[in-house]
């Protein structure tokens, strides 16, 4: 998927670990976990919204835009 979640960046520039960042914005670990590895199709506004004010950052600094080869997107070039 071109899009690709640098949460952990962020972490590690806050010198936070994903345990307090899960209990601040209330999920759990494993979803957190989830989330920084990019394995989760989509996340919830509110969600990204408590992230970005418990990081002090914008949505643009935990997610990037990387295209890949033609046909890499699994929605296709139509969606």
């Amino acid at each position: 998927m071109p899009i690709v979640v640098t949460l952990d960046l962020m972490l590690a520039k806050r010198k936070m670990r994903s345990r307090e960042l899960a209990e601040r914005i209330g999920i759990t670990e494993a979803n957190l976990s989830l989330l920084k590895s990019g394995k989760v199709r989509g996340v919830r506004f509110d969600t990204l919204a408590r992230i970005c004010a418990v990081l002090e950052c914008q949505p643009g600094e935990l997610l990037a835009y990387e295209p890949g080869p033609e046909g890499d997107d699994e929605e296709g070039a139509d969606a």
